[in-house]
């Protein structure tokens, strides 16, 4: 047996050099995998998508319902604006049912080209990214109804009001897509810890602007009127600021153990 041999025996996860034209190969596949998955799971939120409108415009319905306003309601005005929502709908949802495939594909490429140390620091902000990205959709769910309402409140009585399907799904869409990257930057101030940008005593000298940012966030994002949904915005994501912070410190002290007993002297400015 060869050394060569000998030496693949005993890294066989190995990242192996590629040329450029198997890695175009390579990806090639991978996209189509991520393509087919995508397409599938369009096909299969394509026949859940009448529940879904139907749950979007409960507030548009409960508007109608208590405001007295006959003429309430979402509006479609093409031939083939109720087929266009359906679709938008469809990838939205088809998105999240594949995101195990395609999320999967994009890993097994990149992976071969990370070291151990960070295959598992990716796998650990994965694993609180994805969680915490649908927990801040969660909170823009339950806000939402009382977002439309108070805005529509502003609406004369006895004027009817009829909302685009097309900018009252973008509203929601985006509503829910800034909530749940929102509370997932918590996760980015733990990952620039991870690499020894910023320590945690710095993320915590910045509580009073962090305080501030989610504050002015929390009030743009929601209506001046219902203090109700800027409360718990603002306090869920000062939670997730001051749960980073604390992970942070912890990830230093750690650090600073590891160091002591290496007998690395820490440098300080």
């Amino acid at each position: 047996m060869s050394a060569l041999d000998s030496a693949d025996q005993e890294a066989p996860g190995r990242d192996r050099r590629m040329s450029l034209g198997a890695h175009l190969v390579e990806l090639r596949k991978r996209l189509f995998i991520a393509a087919g998955a995508l397409v599938v799971g369009m096909i299969v939120a394509f026949i859940v998508t009448e529940p879904i409108i139907e749950l979007l415009s409960v507030p548009i319905r409960t508007i109608a319902a208590e405001a007295g306003r006959e003429y309430t309601g979402l509006n479609f005005t093409t031939v083939t604006s109720g087929f266009d929502l359906r679709m938008r709908i469809a990838f939205a949802i088809g998105l999240l049912i594949s995101a195990p495939v395609w999320l999967w594909q994009v890993w097994a490429f990149v992976m071969p080209g990370l070291t151990k140390k960070e295959t598992q620091y990716t796998w650990g902000f994965l694993g609180a990214a994805v969680p915490l990205f649908f927990g801040g959709c969660t909170v823009a769910f339950f806000v939402l109804p009382h977002v439309i309402e108070i805005m529509a409140g502003f609406v004369p009585k006895g004027m009817a009001q009829f909302f685009d399907y097309a900018i009252y799904y973008d509203f929601v869409f985006k509503f829910l897509l800034v909530l749940g990257i929102a509370f997932v930057l918590p996760v980015f101030l733990v990952a620039l810890n991870l690499a020894g940008i910023v320590s945690g005593r710095d993320i915590l000298k910045g509580w009073r602007v962090a305080i501030l940012v989610c504050t002015v966030f929390a009030a743009v994002t929601t209506p001046p009127a219902d203090v109700f949904s800027m409360l718990l915005l603002m306090g869920s994501m000062i939670v997730l600021y001051f749960a980073a912070t604390l992970i942070s410190m912890l990830f230093d002290r750690r650090k600073r153990k590891r160091d002591e007993a290496a007998g690395i002297t820490p440098v300080t400015a």
